[in-house]
């Protein structure tokens, strides 16, 4: 089952999941939103649409804009809505 782990925490586990340019996509609710934080961060992709940011707090550290999701994908990436990604050190394991 895939795992995002960071900080030797978990922070999503899934069977289900999306692969989207190589990122494994974790689908809501797989996802500890005790270790979650919302960013101000926003990016855009010229396929997918604007991604939103969470920063990643572990034992009172923070990972800052570690993971994204896409609130409301463009068509062609829809079946990732609201699926959560993750970077900058967090290790996604299959």
């Amino acid at each position: 089952m895939p795992k995002a782990i960071w900080n030797g925490a978990v922070i999503a586990q899934s069977e289900k999941f999306e692969t989207v340019e190589g990122n494994v996509y974790f689908p809501p609710g797989s996802a500890n939103p005790a270790l979650l934080k919302p960013s101000d961060t926003h990016t855009t992709c010229g396929w997918k649409g604007v991604a939103s940011y969470y920063d990643v707090v572990v034992d009172g550290k923070l990972n800052k804009d570690a993971a994204w999701y896409y609130p409301d994908p463009k068509p062609a990436a829809a079946q990732i809505k609201d699926h959560l990604a993750f970077w900058r050190g967090v290790q996604v394991e299959k």
